[in-house]
């Protein structure tokens, strides 16, 4: 036998092993092809199903209330309408007293752009004098006015998309009513729904019984603490901004909150603009310095306090993984990717640790 038909022998002889040791239950390979369906699915129709997927969460979210009142002696279905009573209070206060604050706040900033934008070259102009080496050489005239430009066609370029986006808010209306109802059915026919998609499923199925508890367990926890986390540090945040009187404390408060939602990068980009409005609106002062002392103690209390609470027995991804989960699931689908990269990761890893291995075949 010649060398090179040795190496492929060698190389063939690897490739049977690694696909006896990984691919040779039958479960293993419906597994991977129910992963690969899910994830061909939500990239392909991912728009079109936004509002079933919405509602699919929020149901999942809202089920360990419905868990803890059945646990305390309530049936199901008085759980089931104790907890959408709850949720539709709060979707009804949201959407009554919460965002139109927040919406009130941003058409104020859009209307005080110009002036927070000439704040801004006052400062800057000031800032160039008093240090003028730290700038390079025949450069410092024209930063300000090139800032400033940059500033204007940012506005511009968030009123054009705003005027664009006019002829989806009829969708967006059919979505906020039609997520609350679907919501309510997920919650109340939850076991006649999962009782459907068993039937397509094989008999026997340990693999993947495992596997989605382990999903359920850590995907369950760490949605519902973050939820908590978002609703914590957003109330904590606007009681802070408020007391201080900030401008548009509610938006600022709003944005931090869901910056919680991406670990790291959320609370670092999101200081930025808080800062920038305390500086244009007061200026280098105690009240400065007061409120960004507070903010900063409000994210220390969330990152040392309130996160371990909440998930000590959630996932364990490393920082890396958490990065590049962000990164590609970001990639495919957005904000909204970016929004479920964590849960996502985690069912990633969920089937990985779950994967059956056999002993390679001699």
């Amino acid at each position: 036998m010649t060398v090179a038909k040795k190496q492929k022998f060698a190389l063939l002889e690897m490739f049977l092993n690694w696909t006896h040791r990984y691919f040779s239950d039958p479960e293993a390979v419906l597994l991977l092809i129910l992963v690969i369906g899910g994830l061909a699915t939500v990239v392909t129709l991912g728009g079109i199903l936004a509002p079933i997927l919405a509602s699919v969460v929020i149901a999942y979210l809202l089920y360990g209330i419905v868990n803890f009142f059945t646990s305390k002696g309530l049936g199901k279905l008085t759980g089931v309408f104790s907890t959408y009573i709850l949720f539709l209070a709060i979707y009804i206060a949201m959407f009554l007293l919460i965002f139109p604050l927040v919406w009130k706040q941003m058409a104020s900033l859009f209307t005080d752009l110009p002036v927070l934008i000439n704040k801004a070259k006052l400062l800057l102009d000031g800032f160039t004098e008093e240090y003028p080496m730290l700038l390079a050489f025949g450069q410092g005239e024209g930063l300000a006015p090139s800032m400033l430009q940059e500033l204007q066609q940012w506005g511009k370029t968030i009123f054009s998309a705003s005027l664009s986006s006019i002829p989806g808010v009829i969708s967006w209306i059919i979505y906020l009513v039609l997520v609350p109802l679907l919501v309510f059915f997920f919650m109340k026919d939850s076991d006649t729904i999962i009782s459907w998609c068993m039937r397509f499923l094989p008999d026997k199925r340990p693999l993947l019984t495992k596997v989605w508890g382990e999903v359920d367990e850590q995907m369950g926890n760490y949605v519902r603490g973050k939820a908590i986390e978002i609703a914590v540090v957003g109330i904590s945040t606007y009681a802070v901004f408020l007391y201080f009187g900030l401008n548009y404390s509610a938006l600022l408060a709003m944005l931090v909150g869901f910056s919680v939602v991406i670990p790291y990068v959320g609370a670092a980009v999101i200081t930025i603009p808080v800062i920038l409005v305390a500086y244009l609106q007061w200026g280098w002062n105690d009240g400065f310095l007061y409120l960004i002392v507070s903010y900063l103690v409000v994210q220390a209390l969330d990152g040392n306090l309130l996160v371990p609470v909440l998930f000590s027995e959630a996932l364990n991804l490393h920082p890396v993984a958490i990065m590049i989960a962000i990164i590609v699931f970001g990639a495919f689908w957005g904000f909204w990717g970016v929004f479920f990269a964590i849960p996502l990761a985690t069912v990633l890893k969920s089937v990985l640790n779950a994967w059956p291995r056999q002993e390679f075949i001699s």
